[in-house]
């Protein structure tokens, strides 16, 4: 699943081909919307919200998810798409390019007055202009016993963090993943790391937690399974967090709780 750096790279990306510009092409493949063309309406802007991404054509929003395996490309006039046409599920063309959505799992059209409908459930978004640690710390805390990496990756308590950032920010806070929340500690302080990291990385085409963009170097326990510590040397160790999250930790850095 993308972090939030990578679902506000997107957004970026398709506010700067898109927003101001008037749709030549307007076709999303889903077949609740086959019949909706909104060709000849001018696109307003593309707003990321956590890992959702709005874009704002006139009265509509289409509200679009990237999940695992989805992604938004944009394609120069007379350009071949990157993948196989039947891939696509979303089409937005100006005379400049276009942009296509590809194997987005969610897909849909609201009335932009709608758009909580949508979101609404979101906490905070870290990368949002309106980002309130202290509503994300309170959200945190109103399940005091839930496990520390779940918690901070449930996305109604606080919006856009991912199993990478997850992962790093409990190493650097020396807190183990199955800690719950009652024994973090200071929650604002972790809150605020979150903040800074993602921040940090938004606008980095290669993330790093370490300040080193090495291959290898760029994370301290993610995807480094098996492999020594760079702080204590220690073999890093792998678990699941729930059922289906892989969790990683240095078992001398951040003891079991």
């Amino acid at each position: 699943m993308p972090e939030g750096d990578t679902v506000y790279r997107a957004a970026t990306r398709l506010s700067r081909a898109l927003a101001g510009r008037e749709l030549t092409r307007f076709e999303l493949r889903v077949p609740k919307y086959a019949a909706l063309d909104l060709a000849g309406l001018t696109v307003d802007e593309v707003v990321p919200r956590g890992k959702h991404i709005l874009t704002r054509i006139g009265e509509h929003t289409l509200h679009t998810h990237l999940g695992m395996d989805g992604s938004w490309q944009l394609v120069l006039v007379g350009g071949r798409w990157p993948r196989p046409d039947y891939l696509a599920r979303a089409v937005l063309g100006t005379a400049a390019g276009t942009a296509v959505g590809f194997e987005l799992p969610v897909v849909e059209m609201l009335a932009r007055e709608d758009e909580e409908d949508a979101v609404g459930h979101l906490g905070p978004d870290l990368l949002g202009a309106s980002w309130d640690s202290k509503l994300a710390v309170a959200n945190l805390r109103r399940d005091p016993g839930a496990e520390l990496a779940g918690a901070l990756l449930e996305q109604r308590n606080l919006a856009g963090l991912g199993n990478v950032y997850v992962t790093e920010l409990l190493f650097l806070r020396g807190l183990h993943p199955h800690t719950p929340v009652s024994g973090a500690g200071n929650l604002d302080r972790l809150v605020d790391l979150a903040h800074k990291l993602i921040v940090a990385n938004r606008d980095r085409v290669e993330r790093t937690t370490t300040g080193d963009l090495r291959p290898g170097k760029r994370t301290y326990v993610y995807g480094r399974y098996g492999k020594p510590c760079l702080r204590c040397g220690t073999r890093i160790q792998r678990g699941l967090q729930g059922r289906e999250r892989v969790a990683a930790w240095c078992p001398s850095c951040q003891p079991s709780p």
